[in-house]
């Protein structure tokens, strides 16, 4: 299971009102749940990761809340937030220019950043069309689901 077929999923549960999704795939186990939790159970082997949350059935992970200048950010434009859990980066390697800057027009699904999760490169996309006025995270800090990564009005 990739990235995109997991948002898909996501995407239809929002639409269609699901609180709850449960899938079995090649040893490996995924359960969705509305309040923003994803439980991975491999079957067979137990991957080792620090930016892995593996959690007991009946329990949720927290969501992200923002900081108070965060949250004081967020009042105008659109926010693009992290689709998953892992380490954040700007750029696609430490030598490289950022994907983008405070003050750049993008457009929608232009690449903004990546997201490492168990050892695997995401590239984030944009969800919408215009300029970037805050980035609300730092190159190389921990992200969580649904926390605030970039402000575009």
């Amino acid at each position: 299971m990739n990235l995109k077929e997991i948002q898909e999923i996501v995407k239809l549960m929002k639409e269609n009102e699901i609180t709850e999704f449960e899938m079995e795939r090649d040893g490996l186990k995924i359960v969705l749940k509305k309040s923003g939790a994803v439980q991975i159970h491999p079957n067979t082997a137990r991957a080792e990761s620090s930016d892995v949350h593996m959690l007991p059935q009946n329990q949720s992970a927290p969501k992200a809340e923002p900081s108070a200048s965060q949250a004081e950010s967020m009042k105008k434009g659109n926010i693009i937030t992290s689709p998953m859990v892992g380490t954040f980066y700007r750029a696609p390697s430490p030598e490289a220019p950022s994907f983008v800057e405070k003050g750049q027009s993008v457009k929608k699904g232009e690449i903004v950043c990546i997201i490492e999760a168990m050892k695997v490169m995401n590239e984030i996309e944009s969800e919408f069309s215009g300029k970037i006025t805050e980035i609300f995270i730092e190159n190389g800090e921990p992200v969580e689901f649904g926390q605030p990564i970039f402000r575009i009005e």
